[in-house]
C-alpha cells in the first residue's frame, strides 16, 4: 500500500491567514536568506539554486535520492486555495534548498544539510477544473491511454498536484517530504509516496535492479531547450515549463533471475558488463539495428528493448531518468523491487505516446516488467526572483 500522511491540526493556512497572507510571507521570507551559500570545501555544491526562468530538478545533474509525492486536492477548493498551496510551498522550498528551516519547521536542524536538493511541483487536470482554468490546461495533460501490458493501481496513478523532492542524502529528502506535506493537511490528502534511489560511480550510468545500464540514451544541450521546455506558444503561461509522466514499472526479479546472459542481453539490446550495444564495444556506440550474423539473423532482435525504445524521429525524444525502488516484500515473495521512471518532454502526446505505444506493443522485455502506476503532470516554469510564486504565470497572467 503507498506510504500514507497523516493530517495534523496546525495548518499553515491558519498560520497565514490563507493566499493573500501567503505571498507576503513568501515575498519577505525569501528575501532574509541568502540563496547562495556553497559548500566550496566538496567536489559537488551543496546547493541548487531555486530561483530562475525553469524549476529546478530536470535539467539539474540527478541527485541520489527521490521522492514523488501525489496529492488529491480536498473538496470544495478554489483558485485561491490552489495558489495559497503553490505560494506555501514556493516559500518553504526556496529555504530548505537552500540549508534553511521552512516556516514552523520542527526539526529545523534537519535542514541544515541540503545535499543539492531540489523541490520541483508538478500540476495535475483537476486542478484546472477546479481553478476554473480549463482554457489554460495543456491539450496533452490528461491521463496517459490504455496499454495492453499495464496493469495499474489506483493507489500509484494519477493525482491532483505533485511534489518531485530529490537530494544526495536520503534524511534531506525525508524531512522536506514530511515540511512539505504537513503544511497543507488542510487542503490536501497524500494520496501516494513513492521513493527511489540511483547509484553509479562518478561519471558512468546508473544500472536498474536488473543489472542492465539504465539512462545511456538521453538528451543534452544543444537539444534539451528544444525537446524539454516549452517556448509558450499553444499557452503563453506555460514558457518555460514541461511536462512530467511518471510511470511505477514493477521488476519480476525472481523470474528474471532464471535466465541465462547471453537471454538477458538479447533481451536487452545490451551487454551486460560494458553496457554496449551487441552491436558494439562501448556502452555509447550507436547501435546498427540492420546488422546480421553469419546465418542472417539480426544481432539486435527487433523486439530488444533498444530497438524498442528508439526514437524513429528526432521529435520523439524525451528526457529519461529512472529511480530503483526496493519495497518490503509481501510475505512469501523475495523482493518488491522495480523503476520509477520519470519522462520530461515539450509535448507528451508527440514525444511520449509514440515510443511507449512501440513497448507495450513487442517490447521482449515486458515478460519481465508490468506498469503499476502511472501519472501526468504539467511542470509550471520557475520563479525568476524573490517575491514570486510557482504557478504564478497560470494564476494572474
Amino acid at each position: 500500500m503507498p506510504e500514507q500522511i497523516g493530517p495534523r491540526g496546525f495548518t499553515r493556512r491558519r498560520l497565514l491567514g490563507g493566499g493573500a497572507a501567503a505571498a507576503g510571507a513568501v515575498g519577505l521570507g525569501a528575501g532574509a536568506i541568502a540563496l547562495t551559500g556553497r559548500d566550496t570545501g566538496a567536489t559537488e555544491p551543496a546547493t541548487e539554486p531555486f530561483y530562475g526562468p525553469h524549476q529546478a530538478g530536470v535539467a539539474t545533474a540527478p541527485q541520489t535520492h527521490a521522492a514523488f509525492v501525489g496529492f488529491d486536492l480536498r473538496q470544495g477548493l478554489d483558485r485561491d486555495d490552489i495558489a495559497g498551496v503553490l505560494k506555501i510551498w514556493t516559500g518553504d522550498a526556496a529555504r530548505l534548498t537552500q540549508g534553511a528551516a521552512a516556516l514552523a519547521d520542527t526539526e529545523p536542524e534537519l535542514a541544515a544539510r541540503p545535499a543539492r536538493l531540489t523541490v520541483t511541483v508538478g500540476l495535475g487536470p483537476a486542478v484546472f477544473t477546479a481553478a476554473g482554468l480549463e482554457h489554460r490546461r495543456p491539450a496533452w495533460l490528461r491521463p496517459l491511454p490504455p496499454f495492453a501490458i499495464d496493469r495499474l493501481e489506483p493507489g500509484w496513478s494519477d493525482g491532483d498536484l505533485l511534489l518531485q523532492i530529490c537530494a544526495e542524502e536520503a534524511t534531506t529528502v525525508a524531512h522536506a517530504v514530511r515540511v512539505l506535506c504537513r503544511s497543507v493537511t488542510s487542503l490536501l490528502t497524500v494520496r501516494w509516496v513513492q521513493r527511489g534511489f540511483r547509484d553509479a560511480a562518478p561519471g558512468r550510468t546508473p544500472r536498474n535492479l536488473m543489472g542492465q545500464v539504465d539512462g545511456t540514451v538521453n538528451i543534452a544541450a544543444p537539444d534539451f531547450d528544444r525537446l524539454i521546455w516549452d517556448d509558450g506558444a499553444a499557452q503563453p503561461w506555460l514558457a518555460g515549463g514541461t511536462s512530467l509522466v511518471l510511470r511505477r514499472i514493477a521488476m519480476a526479479l525472481d523470474t528474471w533471475d532464471e535466465i541465462d546472459p547471453e537471454g538477458r542481453e538479447l533481451t536487452v539490446g545490451r551487454k551486460l558488463g560494458s553496457g554496449a550495444p551487441l552491436t558494439g564495444s562501448r556502452e555509447f556506440d550507436e547501435p546498427d539495428f540492420a546488422a546480421v550474423d553469419a546465418h542472417g539473423i539480426p544481432v539486435i532482435p527487433p523486439s530488444a528493448h533498444i530497438a524498442r525504445a528508439r526514437h524513429t524521429h528526432d521529435g520523439e525524444r524525451f528526457l529519461r531518468r529512472g529511480y530503483n525502488y526496493d519495497d518490503a516484500p509481501a510475505p512469501g515473495q523475495t523482493s518488491n523491487s522495480g523503476l520509477l521512471f520519470a519522462a520530461y518532454q515539450r509535448d507528451v502526446n508527440a514525444q511520449y505516446l509514440p515510443v511507449q505505444q512501440r513497448l507495450a506493443d513487442f517490447d521482449a522485455l515486458n515478460v519481465w516488467t508490468t506498469p503499476i502506476g502511472s501519472s501526468v503532470f504539467v511542470i509550471p516554469p520557475g520563479v525568476p526572483e524573490p517575491g514570486g510564486y510557482l504557478g504564478q504565470t497560470l494564476f494572474e497572467s
